[in-house]
C-alpha cells in the first residue's frame, strides 16, 4: 500500500511545497550553447534546460486570483486549507551585454531611475523603486573601465530592479503587478533563465486571505511569509530539500523547472502550527533559510523593505 508522503509532511514543508512554482521548461538549441557566459554556465552538459520569465509569471496567475492552497494540520488533528496570495516584493534582473542591448532597442535607451509613491488605484500603483542601468553612470567612486567590464561580465548588466514599499493593503497581486511592469520592460516576459546571471533573484510576499472550512481559528493562521528564489539556470541543478520531493521531483525531469525558495522569512509566526515537526527540523529549516536570505541581501548590498519589516528592522 502506497504511503501518502504529503500526510507525513510538516505544515512548513507543505507551505514551501505548495508555493514552489514549477515552470515549463525547454532545451537550448545546440548552436546557442556556445554563446553562453561560461562564468555563469561553466559545466558542459548535453543540453541546457531553461524557462522564460513569462512562463514563470504564469505559474502565479491562478494563485494571484484565488490564492495558493496549503493544507495545514491543526493541533486538534483537523486539517484545513489555508490560502495565500502572492505579491511581488523584490526583483533584480542581471543579464548579458547582448541581451541588454537588444532589450534597450525595445524600450528607452537612456539610463533612468524612478521612485514613485502612488496609491494602489493608479496605473503604476504601489510604492515602487524601478531602475535600469546600461553601463553608464555619473556616480563617483565607480570602478575603472576594465574593472567595470570584468564586473559586468561576472554579475551581468542590471536590466531591472524593483523593491515594493507600500503596505500590504496597497498592493496588487503578483501577476497584475508583473503585467503592468512588463508594458515598460518587455524583457520581464521574454528573457530566458539562461540569459540571466546568478545574481538575478526575486522575493515573493505571501499573505493569508481565508481558509476552508471557515470558523477554525488559530493565531498562526495570520502568519505571512517571504520566499526568495534565484532565477538563473546556473542554479537549476541545485540540491533540493529532501522533504520537498513530492510534486517537485516528480515533475522535474524534462517537463518543468522547480524554483524552490533558497531563503525564507516569516512575520507573525506564533505558536507551533508551522513549526510542527517534533524532530526539530522545522526550526532548523527556518533558521537556515532566514540566514541564507540575510546573507544574500548583504552580498548584493541591497535594502529589502519587506525583509527589514519582517525582521523588525527600520529601513
Amino acid at each position: 500500500m502506497a504511503v501518502d508522503r504529503s500526510s507525513m509532511q510538516s505544515n512548513l514543508v507543505r507551505f514551501l511545497d505548495c508555493t514552489t512554482p514549477l515552470v515549463p521548461s525547454q532545451f537550448l538549441a545546440k548552436n546557442e550553447i556556445g554563446s553562453l557566459n561560461r562564468l555563469w554556465h561553466p559545466l558542459e552538459r548535453e543540453g541546457f534546460e531553461y524557462f522564460t520569465l513569462g512562463d514563470l509569471w504564469s505559474c502565479y496567475d491562478e494563485w494571484s486570483v484565488y490564492g495558493a492552497g496549503v493544507p495545514v494540520r491543526l493541533d486538534t488533528g483537523e486539517t484545513i486549507v489555508q490560502y495565500f496570495v502572492p505579491y511581488l516584493s523584490a526583483l533584480q534582473i542581471f543579464t548579458s551585454s547582448a541581451s541588454a542591448n537588444s532589450l534597450r532597442d525595445e524600450s528607452d535607451s537612456s539610463c533612468e531611475t524612478r521612485d514613485s509613491f502612488s496609491d494602489s488605484f493608479s496605473d503604476e500603483s504601489e510604492s515602487e523603486k524601478l531602475s535600469r542601468w546600461d553601463g553608464c553612470s555619473s556616480e563617483e567612486g565607480m570602478p575603472e573601465h576594465d574593472s567595470l567590464l570584468q564586473l559586468n561580465y561576472r554579475l551581468g548588466y542590471q536590466y531591472f530592479q524593483y523593491f515594493e514599499r507600500s503596505t500590504p493593503y496597497g498592493r496588487v497581486p503578483l501577476m497584475d503587478k508583473i503585467n503592468g511592469l512588463a508594458q515598460r520592460y518587455p524583457g520581464l516576459m521574454s528573457l530566458r533563465s539562461v540569459d540571466l546571471s546568478p545574481a538575478s533573484w526575486m522575493a515573493v510576499a505571501w499573505y493569508p486571505i481565508y481558509h476552508i472550512p471557515m470558523g477554525k481559528t488559530s493565531k498562526d493562521l495570520s502568519t505571512c511569509f517571504l520566499t526568495f528564489h534565484t532565477l538563473s539556470s546556473s542554479f537549476q541543478d541545485m540540491d533540493l530539500d529532501d522533504d520537498l520531493n513530492g510534486r517537485i521531483r516528480k515533475q522535474k525531469a524534462g517537463e518543468s523547472v522547480p524554483l524552490p525558495p533558497f531563503g525564507l522569512a516569516s512575520y507573525k509566526l506564533q505558536g507551533d502550527v508551522w513549526i510542527s515537526d517534533k524532530s526539530g527540523k522545522d526550526q532548523e529549516r527556518l533558521v537556515s533559510l532566514l540566514s541564507v536570505a540575510d546573507s544574500w541581501l548583504k552580498q548584493l548590498g541591497v535594502q529589502h523593505h519587506d525583509f527589514n519589516h519582517f525582521m523588525g528592522i527600520r529601513s
